[in-house]
C-alpha cells in the first residue's frame, strides 16, 4: 500500500524527527594522513584532553584503536573538530611510539599494570620529612620503577623545618641520587619553587608520593595559574594524607620550558612487572661485574658474581649494597 501521495516531493511527506538531537551522519570521513599532533594532558572517563599547537582539544579513542588506551604524556594524531570550542569533539586516531613508560601494580601479586604517564624523562619523589614520616620502602620501590622505566630519578625532600634530612640522605648517598630539600615556609616565598625548577628545566617530569607530603602544593607554585588549587591536610589519626589530585594532569611550567605530571597520591607501588636484571642497568659501575653471575642470578644470592667483583675493588661495597636493598623490595610490603 502506497504510503503517501503519487509525487513523493508533495508536502504530505511526514519528516520524522530526530528525538536525539544530535548530527546527521555523514559518509564523508577525515583522512588519517590530515591527522594534526597532539599530546594528550588529562584522560577522564573516556575523553582524553589533548594539546594541539595552541589549542586545548576535547578527544575520544577512535575504535580502530582497540584496547589500546592513551595515557597523559602520549603523542597521538588527532582527526575531527580541533577548534577547541564548546561541545566538540575530536578523535585521537594514532598513538606514537613512547620514549619511556612508567607502569606500576596494584601490589606485587597483581599482574595487571597500570600506565602511569607515558614519555617523561625524569620522575621526582616527592617524600615529607616529617607529618606524615616518611617512607623509604615507599620511595624505594618508586626509585626501582624509575630505573626500569629508564626515567632519571630526582628526590625532593619536603617539611625540612619539622625534621633533618641528614638520615634520610644518607641512604640515598650512594644511589647519587639528584635531590633538593624545602622548607614549608619556602613555599609561601616562592623560593623552593625556583629551587625545584632548575631540575625540571627542559624535561618533562612525573611527579609521585603519598599524599600529605605537598606534592600538589608544590605542584602550585610551578604552573601558571593555580590550576592545582585543591590541597589537603594530614589525617590526625592515622598520619596519613587525604587524596587531592584524583587524575594525572600535564602542565607547563612557569618561568621555564618543560611540562610537569601531578599525579594522584600514592599508598602503595606494585612492582610485579619490573625485570630485576633492569634494574642493574641503572648501576654502570656494577653492570659489567655481571659477566660471571649464574644465568638467571637475582644478584642477591651466594653465586652472585657482583661479590667478588666489588672485593676486587671495581666498585664501592655500598653501591652494590643499595642495588639489593632495591631488588628485595619486591618482598618486602612499602609499610614495613
Amino acid at each position: 500500500m502506497r504510503r503517501y501521495g503519487k509525487n513523493p516531493d508533495e508536502d504530505d511527506i511526514r519528516s520524522r524527527p530526530n528525538p536525539k538531537g544530535n548530527r546527521p551522519r555523514t559518509n564523508i570521513r577525515p583522512k588519517h594522513e590530515d591527522a594534526a599532533e597532539g599530546m594528550v594532558l588529562t584522560v577522564d572517563r573516556g575523553r582524553l584532553t589533548c594539546l594541539v599547537g595552541d589549542t586545548v582539544v576535547l578527544a575520544m579513542k577512535a575504535r580502530e584503536l582497540g584496547r589500546k588506551a592513551a595515557v597523559v604524556g602520549d603523542q597521538v594524531s588527532l582527526v575531527g573538530d580541533l577548534s577547541g570550542r564548546k561541545d566538540t569533539l575530536a578523535r585521537i586516531v594514532r598513538i606514537e611510539k613512547r620514549r619511556s613508560v612508567l607502569r606500576r601494580t596494584a601490589d606485587d601479586d597483581d599482574p595487571f599494570e597500570r600506565v602511569v604517564v607515558a614519555n617523561a624523562d625524569q620522575l621526582a619523589v616527592v617524600t615529607a620529612l616529617a607529618d606524615p614520616e616518611p617512607r623509604p620502602r615507599l620511595i624505594d620501590r618508586c626509585l626501582v620503577a624509575a630505573f626500569d622505566a629508564g626515567l632519571e630519578p630526582l628526590l625532593i625532600l619536603t617539611k625540612s623545618d619539622l625534621a633533618s634530612a641528614d638520615e634520610l640522605l644518607e641512604t640515598y648517598r650512594p644511589l647519587g641520587i639528584r635531590y633538593v630539600v624545602t622548607r614549608r615556609d619556602e613555599l609561601a616565598t616562592g623560593e623552593a619553587a625556583d629551587r625545584v625548577r632548575e631540575y625540571l628545566e627542559g624535561r618533562m617530569t612525573a611527579f609521585v608520593g603519598h599524599s600529605g607530603v605537598g606534592k600538589t602544593t608544590l605542584v602550585n607554585a610551578l604552573v601558571p595559574d593555580d590550576r592545582r588549587r585543591t590541597t589537603g591536610l594530614v589525617n590526625a589519626v592515622t598520619g596519613r594524607g587525604r587524596h587531592t589530585t584524583t587524575s594525572a594532569l600535564a602542565l607547563p611550567l612557569e618561568k621555564a620550558d618543560g611540562w610537569v605530571i601531578d599525579t594522584p597520591g600514592i599508598r602503595s607501588f606494585g612492582l610485579h612487572h619490573v625485570d630485576p636484571s633492569r634494574v642493574i642497568l641503572a648501576f654502570p659501575d656494577l653492570a659489567p661485574g655481571t659477566e660471571n653471575c649464574p644465568r638467571g642470578c637475582s644478584h642477591d644470592e651466594p653465586d652472585c658474581a657482583l661479590d667478588a667483583w666489588v672485593a676486587e675493588g671495581h666498585a664501592d661495597p655500598s653501591r652494590l649494597d643499595s642495588l639489593r636493598r632495591l631488588l628485595s623490595t619486591r618482598e618486602r610490603r612499602e609499610g614495613d
